[in-house]
């Protein structure tokens, strides 16, 4: 239930009206009863995270799946990316926003999750075949998020169109594309 309300808060009032007390009078429960069951507010959020870094890897997951080769795979997953985020996007920027505590170190179980989504780019570079190795596919791996990314943010905060008017799909298809090619040529 505290999961549900807190994204709820999160979807339909934004990430800083999100707080163990909005939580606790949503379910009606004290915020008391909370911290029986989740460490802290940080906790709470992982576990918030943990849901849509899920339902996000299902999505991408399912995109891959059915394209019939790497170039098309990757190019549907960066279109789920993006398409997630802007069908979600409170829940995924609180992804970013928040990861604990400052001071805590982000918990094996959530890295994992983390590391399962790299692991499907990964899996896909590495049938591209050429001469790269696990830590090149890992390093290309992020390149490519943070490229996706980086157009999901500018997206979100309307700023794509600064430099004229192009579609985020346009855009994130070029990046995959232009990135492979060169990824290709230098294996």
């Amino acid at each position: 239930m505290a999961l549900n309300a807190a994204e709820a808060i999160v979807r339909e009032e934004g990430i800083p009206h999100l707080s163990a007390r909005r939580i606790a009078r949503a379910i009606g429960y004290t915020v008391g009863t909370l911290y029986l069951v989740f460490e802290n507010l940080d906790d709470l959020i992982l576990q918030v995270n943990a849901r849509t870094l899920d339902e996000l890897y299902g999505e991408i997951e399912a995109a891959g799946v059915t394209a019939p080769d790497p170039e098309a795979c990757l190019l549907a997953m960066g279109r789920v990316y993006v398409e997630f985020a802007a069908r979600n996007p409170q829940r995924w920027a609180l992804i970013f926003e928040r990861q604990g505590g400052e001071t805590e170190a982000v918990p094996e179980w959530f890295q994992a999750r983390i590391g399962r989504m790299f692991g499907l780019l990964e899996e896909v570079l590495a049938r591209l075949g050429g001469r790269h190795g696990p830590e090149e596919r890992k390093t290309a791996a992020r390149a490519l998020w943070g490229g996706v990314h980086g157009i999901c943010i500018l997206a979100m905060t309307r700023k794509l169109a600064l430099g004229g008017e192009v579609s985020v799909r346009t855009v994130t298809d070029s990046l995959i594309r232009n990135y492979l090619a060169g990824y290709a040529a230098a294996g």
